[in-house]
C-alpha cells in the first residue's frame, strides 16, 4: 500500500473524488519505487477565479522533495495536470540517474 496523505480544505471530498486521486497518485509510486510519501491538498482559491479548484501535490523522495501545485475548473483537471507535472518531473530525474551511470 502506497503511503498517501490527503486532506481536503473546507469541504469533504466525496468518496468517487478520492478514489480517482488515490488512483492517478498511485500511478506515480508505480513510476519510481523511492518515493516515500505523497501529501495531496485540495482546496479552493478566490471566489471571482472560475479556475479555482486548486490541487497540491508534495512527493518526499530521499534527498530531495517534489512540489506542484495547480488549478482549474473541477478537482479532477487540476489533479490530472499535477499528476502530468510530477511525472515529467520524475521522468527529467531518471533520465539523469542513467546519464550519470554512463559517465562512470
Amino acid at each position: 500500500m502506497h503511503n498517501i496523505t490527503f486532506q481536503s480544505v473546507h469541504f469533504k471530498a466525496s468518496p468517487e473524488l478520492e478514489a480517482f486521486l488515490r488512483e492517478k497518485v498511485s500511478k506515480l509510486f508505480e513510476q519510481d519505487s523511492s518515493i516515500i510519501r505523497a501529501d495531496v491538498t485540495l482546496f479552493e482559491g478566490a471566489l471571482g477565479n472560475p479556475k479555482n479548484q486548486f490541487c497540491e501535490i508534495q512527493l518526499s523522495v530521499p534527498g530531495e522533495n517534489h512540489f506542484v501545485k495547480k488549478n482549474s475548473e473541477n478537482y479532477e483537471k487540476s489533479i490530472m495536470d499535477a499528476i502530468i507535472s510530477l511525472q515529467k518531473v520524475l521522468r527529467r530525474k531518471k533520465t539523469k540517474k542513467v546519464i550519470r551511470r554512463r559517465k562512470i
